[in-house]
């Protein structure tokens, strides 16, 4: 099992990785969970994949195990900064709740968001615990070392089941809400912990 942080920087370097990392986000959240989102050649994407963002695999011999997408917090394309914000801005039609947060989304260099966060449906149960914690351990290393001292996500609401198990510190920023499919809740996970 591998990882590798992608950017528009390095993924000339990789191969079909990165188009299989969108290929596989298109299983996960079209065709498993049915989301309405945009898609082309196979691949889902939205107007967070930019060059200002990156994103991690967990892949073995190319095939793409799981994998996220970061992007600071201070950015901006167009009319768009990142999705919490821009959820709480009004900017995505509605899809996301507006009030998914106790204060004003923040900006700053050291807070990054995590979002698009997956992990193949076809990994053996046996399995799927060592790449939950492949991903957590390689999410939390890359956004230090992109300058991030604390990351914002909105994530399944259960997520104090499983986040102390991946080693992370996190508390709800945001009310629980139903969204979709499920029950989801962001949370700030504090990476300064686990700075040396």
């Amino acid at each position: 099992m591998q990882t590798t942080t992608l950017s528009f920087a390095n993924m000339h370097n990789y191969g079909e990785l990165f188009a299989n990392l969108f290929r596989a986000r298109r299983q996960s959240f079209i065709v498993q969970k049915n989301w309405d989102l945009p898609e082309e050649m196979g691949m889902e994407f939205d107007q967070y994949d930019t060059p200002q963002s990156r994103w991690i695999a967990i892949h073995d011999f190319g095939h793409v195990l799981a994998g996220m997408r970061l992007t600071p917090t201070t950015a901006r394309c167009g009319i768009y900064s990142y999705m919490i914000r821009d959820a709480q801005k009004g900017l995505l039609g509605g899809s996301i709740p507006s009030d998914l947060l106790f204060d004003e989304a923040p900006v700053s260099p050291q807070i990054w968001e995590s979002t698009r966060v997956f992990v193949s449906h076809d990994i053996p149960q046996s399995l799927r615990r060592k790449v939950h914690f492949r991903l957590a351990e390689t999410m939390t290393s890359a956004a230090r070392e992109l300058g991030a001292t604390r990351l914002i996500a909105l994530t399944a609401a259960n997520w104090p089941r499983w986040y102390g198990r991946c080693g992370l510190a996190a508390e709800a920023i945001g009310r629980p809400m139903f969204i979709d499919d499920g029950d989801y809740q962001c949370v700030s996970i504090d990476l300064s912990g686990k700075m040396h």
